[in-house]
């Protein structure tokens, strides 16, 4: 089995470059290609990513494009999922493989901030648990590509909440596993707007998932309240 890394972009020129530094430490015959896909960035983003050896896709901004469009041209046979503010563990290809050898088609790590805020900390601790509303992209994602083209990949009406929806459809027909080591993320938007704040607006954010309102809506609403 073969893995295909894929990272989609938008402005991400301050992290990219660290991202894909470690990426490319990473020695592993189960590692096919590194696919950064970008949705148009203004900074220098591209310019950060032409001095790797890894594929760049452009493609029309919108998460869930990218990665659809990425996914198409990839050679691997299972997809890795990640976000330019997570980093990944080096023991991902291993961790992966034995995922699948295990029977699972899909899954994703637990996660921690790159923050000692003790509030932070009980965020991440909850991303043991296997619940819809504990998901997310940040914790990357790996899926089988068979398995994603039979879910017909991302839906990209989903401007927003994406990977929600992809791992929802997805535990309708398989087991979800949750590899038991956390990667790390960017506390960036804990930074930029309040605790409380952001809890709230996640919280409004996958309510109205649940409820089933328009993606488009949800967008706004996150944007309206949360700064980037």
């Amino acid at each position: 089995m073969k893995l295909t890394v894929i990272i989609p972009t938008l402005n991400e020129g301050k992290l990219i470059d660290g991202l894909l530094t470690q990426l490319c430490k990473i020695e592993s015959s189960n590692v096919a290609e590194i696919i950064v896909v970008d949705g148009g960035s203004s900074d220098d983003t591209i310019a950060k990513v032409a001095k790797h050896d890894v594929k760049l896709i452009k493609s029309s901004a919108g998460r869930a494009k990218q990665m659809n469009k990425a996914a198409e041209e990839s050679i691997g046979d299972t997809l890795y999922f990640i976000h330019a503010d997570t980093r990944p563990l080096g023991s991902f290809p291993a961790d992966i493989m034995k995922a699948l050898d295990e029977g699972y088609h899909i899954g994703c790590y637990r996660f921690k901030f790159d923050s000692k805020n003790l509030r932070l900390k009980i965020n991440s601790f909850f991303t043991r648990m296997n619940v819809l509303m504990m998901r997310g992209g940040d914790q990357t994602l790996f899926i089988t590509k068979r398995f994603f083209n039979e879910l017909n990949g991302f839906d990209e009406s989903y401007v927003i909440m994406e990977d929600f929806d992809l791992i929802r459809r997805a535990r309708k027909l398989r087991k979800f596993k949750i590899i038991d080591k956390s990667v790390s993320v960017s506390a960036r938007k804990y930074k930029k707007n309040a605790y409380l704040k952001v809890q709230v607006v996640n919280l409004l954010a996958f309510l109205m998932f649940y409820c089933g309102t328009a993606p488009h809506k949800i967008r706004q609403m996150y944007h309206r309240f949360l700064k980037f």
